[in-house]
């Protein structure tokens, strides 16, 4: 952060002493202007509504929190779509949200969110350059679609607007974020895989499938058609509604010359689709992936030619939440960033925002299965310590620096969306 953004006389360190001792209870009416709480208001202010898709919700990161800062999560877990409908509309029903960066041009101009303070985020300066810059070791990485660093900061703590230069207001405080890809059961094919636009081969007639959120199953096919020789999308996170036509039509063909198995929307739909091998090749998630190889299944997230189609998530407040409860909020969100979960959420295939701090909750062998696309020394267990790569093996994709390096674009909502939308349910429909 630039030293323009800093408020005189007061550090960070100031901010995050008085954030801590509020949400204690203590009594620090002098420095903040906030009564002493204690009794109930106390635990409520210790208790955080925590609305997400069930996929960022732990019960593990749960019960860790409340071991170290004695804050009750309760989770509220809801699909994607519903995630944005209620920032919309319900803004009072949850004092935190873990959201994707594709979303926040559909709820940022409500003014139901309010901007994060940068300097209350003790590891701010430390979260990786992907999306502070864009860049990956150095490199610049792809920006189609709603690239992070495109929509990061705000104007002001109750801005509708975005800023196009960085300031203290934060629109997410990231929390996790993948390149992601197709994965594909290599026992089923048997041939190598090399490029999106597989997901439409007719080869795979009945054993395909693509996920039925419309802003990011799109950007699939988009990745396959484009791939196929098809179509060039100047970008394919804003297609004009010539563009739209055009995929939407190539699916709907395929939908009904019997390319899908299944539209899946549910994470556990998806599991469910690869490990009973109804589906070879699909859309799919890296934590999907884990669960189907938790259960002894060969299932790859395949790397592309083409690269990888990016998301990110992060923390977002709404603009009504105050006192003990906001300094709660804020409490932790710096413990989320303080290695913990940036570890636990590694070893779901996942990436920590800030990967310093991470690497000190995991042990050597891992962070150089996950991170530096090493060869693992010994077998690699999933948080919950199931086997899910046995030693030797080398993480899909290879290094952080390999697969967010390579990067083609980023999930996103397009200036046509309703429209997009729209189209999207005709090929449901057809």
């Amino acid at each position: 952060m630039s030293d323009k953004t800093k408020t005189p006389g007061l550090d960070r360190r100031t901010f995050l002493k008085s954030g801590t001792l509020l949400a204690a209870g203590a009594a620090v009416t002098s420095v903040t202007g906030f009564p002493y709480v204690s009794g109930a208001r106390a635990q409520e202010a210790k208790t955080l509504r925590y609305l997400g898709t069930a996929v960022n919700q732990s019960r593990e990161i749960a019960d860790k929190v409340k071991e170290d800062l004695g804050i009750t999560i309760e989770y509220v877990p809801v699909t994607t779509d519903e995630v944005t409908k209620r920032i919309i509309t319900q803004p009072n029903t949850f004092d935190i949200v873990d959201t994707e960066y594709f979303a926040l041009k559909k709820f940022v101009p409500t003014g139901n969110l309010m901007g994060m303070d940068a300097k209350r985020i003790k590891e701010f300066d430390n979260i990786t350059t992907v999306f502070t810059k864009g860049e990956v070791d150095g490199r610049t990485i792809g920006g189609q679609g709603t690239a992070p660093w495109k929509v990061l900061y705000l104007s002001g703590n109750k801005s509708k607007e975005f800023s196009a230069t960085p300031t203290e207001w934060i629109s997410l405080i990231p929390t996790t974020y993948n390149a992601d890809t197709l994965g594909i059961r290599p026992d089923l094919i048997k041939r190598p895989i090399e490029s999106w636009a597989e997901l439409l081969n007719p080869e795979f007639k009945g054993r395909a499938s693509i996920l039925n959120i419309p802003s990011i199953g799109i950007m699939d096919a988009a990745m396959a058609i484009e791939a196929s020789g098809k179509y060039t999308y100047p970008d394919k996170g804003n297609m004009t509604r010539d563009e739209i036509d055009l995929t939407i039509d190539t699916l709907i063909e395929a939908k009904q010359n019997g390319q899908f198995r299944a539209l899946w929307t549910d994470f556990n739909e998806s599991v469910n689709l690869m490990s009973s091998g109804e589906t070879v090749i699909q859309s799919m998630w890296s934590p999907a992936v884990t669960a189907v190889r938790a259960k002894g299944i060969d299932c790859v997230f395949q790397p592309l030619k083409e690269g990888y189609r990016a998301w990110a998530s992060g923390f977002a407040l709404p603009a009504t939440l105050e006192g003990p409860k906001l300094d709660a909020a804020y409490e932790f969100v710096n413990w989320f960033l303080s290695g913990w979960a940036g570890a636990f959420l590694n070893r779901q295939g996942y990436y920590a925002a800030v990967l310093p701090t991470a690497q000190q909750f995991m042990e050597p062998y891992e962070w150089a299965y996950w991170m530096e696309g090493k060869p693992a020394e010994k077998d690699i267990l999933s948080p919950q310590g199931q086997v899910i790569a046995t030693a030797g093996a080398v993480r899909d994709g290879g290094s952080f620096n390999e697969r967010m390096g390579a990067v083609a674009c980023w999930n996103a909502v397009m200036d046509e969306d309703a429209y997009m939308i729209r189209k999207w349910n005709e090929f449901v429909a057809a």
